[in-house]
């Protein structure tokens, strides 16, 4: 008899040590930190902008993904997670942000945060529709970033422009 200790997964309270299972667990656990990386990408971003505003935000990270995997890998990351916290490409994730602060304390209470956790559970899921025509990149439409410059925005959510920058 073998009294070594076995690792086990605990699911829904109950033991398991299938392999399937603890695949599934693990893939549930990544789920469950993309969708709450993306909402608080969203909500930082454009909580001001309605459900197609944060959906827009959203489908842009969604497209980066996407371009990711269809090139191999790419600069900004190959996963939601990576790609939200990339350094100085969504700017509430950047320490001097003013908004940095306030996204890591805000919970499901507030209205708009719970819209997001709805939104990024679509996307994460892959129901979301694409409301930006592909775009991977978007500003706000008060400034005008250098990337931007003689570009055609392929739409215009709330207050922000969207850019199909990088081919998927």
């Amino acid at each position: 008899m073998d009294k070594r200790p076995q690792l086990v997964a605990i699911c829904d309270g109950k033991v398991t040590d299938t392999l399937q299972n603890r695949e599934q667990t693990m893939q549930d656990f990544y789920n469950d930190m993309a969708i709450d990386v993306l909402a608080r990408t969203m909500w930082g971003e454009a909580r001001g902008q309605g459900t197609d505003g944060l959906s827009a935000v959203a489908c842009v990270v969604l497209n980066r993904v996407k371009v990711a995997h269809e090139h191999g890998t790419y600069w900004w990351g190959n996963n939601i997670i990576q790609v939200c916290q990339k350094p100085y490409q969504f700017s509430c994730w950047n320490r001097s942000d003013t908004n940095f602060k306030k996204l890591q304390y805000v919970g499901a209470d507030n209205v708009y945060f719970a819209s997001c956790l709805r939104i990024a559970r679509r996307a994460v899921i892959g129901v979301l529709d694409d409301n930006t025509n592909g775009a991977t990149h978007y500003h706000a439409d008060y400034v005008s970033p250098y990337w931007a410059r003689g570009k055609q925005p392929c739409a215009e959510i709330g207050a922000h422009l969207f850019y199909k920058l990088v081919e998927g």
